[in-house]
């Protein structure tokens, strides 16, 4: 009889309070090994991760924090026992009871898959419109994919002969992960499962602008180190979120006909994207409510790129973008 893969869990976070009770004590069981890994906490989540018997790792602080550093050293943490396969799960996330089997029996039954996600859910979808975004922005198709986000089970010699991931990406750090992945020779599989359930808990515009940002510095970072990702991302957001903005102010010392035309554009623009959401299941009215916030995203999508080559043309490090 052949050995079960082994799995183990590295799980990471900040000051997520019960929400991190609630993420380690959905794995009680279910894997053979967890590893918390601890961003400089001021509430009690170190105590909470010893005393649901994690091993923690608490992250020195002279160095930059992110979620890719994170999970790097969490990984690093398991030693020289290196479990089969790793699901990475974030502290403000639960796992869904019947996962961790489902992709343990994935990757042991082909042996060129890499990697391993399915569907994340916001668990209080309808507190506010920015929970709903996040809840849809989770469902993407099932099947073969090319990047995925953070919750994913991954077999360890892929993340080996990828390198793991890069610590100075601080947003997007999952896609560039992935991208090495499959430049490694592997391949990445949404299964049609529940994976995990998300407690976004965003409840003010400024959260959901500031997270907007760090998806703009993540377009441009991760654009910087490979140049043929995000290419559509970033046109769309130097269009939108530049050019035209640029154009209606010249258009108040020139011709009010050059802000009709940009808000137009925007206009065509956003019947567009709410049309598109619509094909992609969303019911009418959250269609045309999700379709105003993604035309507005980039706008401060465009001020997170700044941001990004701000600090590589001055040498600074690439801090974390916080919105929470």
């Amino acid at each position: 009889m052949s050995r079960r893969p082994s799995v183990a869990a590295v799980v990471i976070g900040r000051n997520e309070g019960a929400r991190l009770v609630g993420c380690l004590a959905s794995l009680k069981g279910q894997v053979d090994r967890v590893i918390y890994v601890d961003s400089a906490s001021s509430d009690n989540s170190v105590a909470e991760a010893r005393g649901a018997g994690a091993k923690v790792v608490q992250l020195d602080p002279s160095r930059p924090f992110s979620a890719a550093r994170a999970r790097s050293e969490g990984f690093e943490a398991l030693g020289p026992e290196t479990p089969d396969f790793i699901q990475f799960i974030d502290g403000d996330c639960s796992l869904e009871p019947g996962w961790i089997e489902a992709g343990r029996g994935a990757l042991e039954g082909q042996s060129d898959l890499g990697i391993v996600t399915g569907w994340r859910s916001e668990i209080d979808r309808d507190r506010s419109v920015y929970n709903a975004l996040c809840d849809f922005e989770w469902h993407r198709p099932a099947g073969d994919i090319l990047t995925c986000g953070g919750d994913m089970m991954v077999r360890s010699t892929a993340f080996q002969k990828a390198g793991g991931f890069d610590a100075t990406v601080i947003a997007a750090e999952d896609d560039e992960f992935c991208i090495r992945v499959r430049k490694s020779g592997w391949k990445i599989r949404r299964l049609p499962l529940e994976m995990t359930v998300h407690d976004a808990a965003m409840t003010r515009f400024s959260e959901w602008w500031q997270r907007a940002v760090r998806s703009g510095h993540g377009f441009a970072q991760v654009g910087s180190l490979h140049p043929e990702y995000f290419i559509p991302e970033r046109r769309r957001v130097v269009f939108y979120g530049a050019f035209l903005p640029l154009f209606a102010l010249v258009g108040l010392f020139l011709s009010w006909w050059l802000i009709f035309a940009v808000f137009l554009i925007y206009g065509l623009s956003y019947v567009r994207t709410a049309s598109g959401l619509r094909r992609e299941g969303l019911v009418a009215k959250d269609s045309w409510t999700h379709a105003v916030f993604l035309t507005l995203s980039k706008v401060p999508n465009f001020l997170g790129m700044l941001v990004f080559w701000r600090r590589r043309i001055a040498g600074r490090n690439m801090s974390i973008i916080e919105y929470k």
